[in-house]
């Protein structure tokens, strides 16, 4: 029989999913088997998988010691971290953190195989401030709650605990966090402003495609946008998510014909090189937080609204005044 008590950041996922962060090295065949034939006890009473866990509560799992050897290794950043920078924080609490990543750090490790990383910084970050003890932990690792592209500069947001990251991940699908981004597109939109309906497939890691109607495999994108400014072939775009998808925006804007600038997969290389663009010119650069009234730990970010104006932009809004 093996024993866990159910800590802070364990509590509230169900009882099979915190089994297999807990015990990586457990056949998930055996530990289904072990539910089965109700082996598994939550507080003395036997449970089955989908049982919520609550602090404090006693779980036993009752297989041989020797299914338990090899102790799962506590999530921290690889010890090269110890020189990496502090990531850039714009806002931070008990519960969460606004990070601004730049242009050439990947959020998570990549085919690169680069140990910089936004999320190994904000590990080191936290592990510095005694806010994430990796070795008190069974399951639970802060993680980023959303993504961007490598060479995609903006605000990404950033669990601490357990709570906030299944809170942050809720109001994210109910569209309760308002994303706006600046792009320079090579050429213009059809129109001066819209919010344009398509269809999203991802075929690798790297590409995805789109479609006008409706296909099997692909998944509705909504993207809205206006037409900020104009110089020469180049226009300012302020573009609003209204859903997240990869590669949205980069992918929406080729498709309406005016690619993003530095774009080397959907975009001109032509016209990239023309003007000296290396990386494309998207920032995700706005956000705003609007909740429902239920208190929940991230109350404290209602209302807050985080902005910058990327570099890029400077040249178009100077033009314009």
């Amino acid at each position: 029989m093996h024993t866990f008590t159910i800590g802070t950041n364990d509590a509230g996922q169900r009882a099979d999913k915190f089994l297999r962060k807990a015990c990586p090295q457990l056949p998930t065949s055996l530990l289904y088997k072990t539910f089965r034939k109700k082996d598994v006890k939550c507080d003395g009473k036997r449970i089955p998988p989908e049982t919520i866990l609550h602090e404090g509560a006693v779980l036993q799992i009752y297989l041989p010691e020797d299914c338990f050897t090899e102790k799962a290794e506590p999530a921290a950043p690889p010890k090269s971290a110890a020189r990496l920078p502090k990531p850039d924080i714009i806002y931070e609490d008990a519960q969460i953190a606004v990070l601004r990543k730049p242009i050439g750090i990947p959020v998570h490790a990549d085919d690169h195989g680069t140990e910089d990383t936004l999320i190994a910084r904000f590990l080191r970050h936290l592990i510095d401030t005694g806010a994430y003890r990796p070795e008190e932990e069974q399951s639970f690792t802060p993680a980023l709650c959303n993504r961007l592209d490598r060479n995609t500069e903006g605000f990404v947001l950033a669990a601490k605990t357990a709570t906030a990251l299944r809170c942050m991940n809720e109001k994210i699908r109910n569209g309760e966090i308002h994303k706006q981004y600046y792009c320079v597109t090579v050429g213009a939109p059809p129109k001066n402003s819209d919010v344009v309906t398509a269809y999203h497939k991802k075929i690798s890691d790297n590409q995805v495609i789109l479609s006008e109607l409706p296909k099997i495999g692909f998944r509705e994108i909504r993207t809205g946008y206006q037409v900020l400014a104009q110089k020469n072939d180049l226009s300012l775009l302020q573009v609003t998510l209204y859903t997240g998808r990869a590669h949205q925006i980069r992918v929406q804007m080729a498709a309406l014909g005016c690619p993003i600038l530095g774009d080397p997969r959907y975009g001109r290389m032509d016209a990239n090189i023309r003007h000296g663009q290396r990386y494309q010119l998207l920032s995700a650069c706005k956000l705003r937080f609007v909740f429902s009234e239920e208190p929940c730990c991230l109350s404290a970010l209602n209302g807050m609204e985080f902005s910058f104006v990327p570099q890029f932009a400077g040249p178009f809004l100077e033009a314009e005044h």
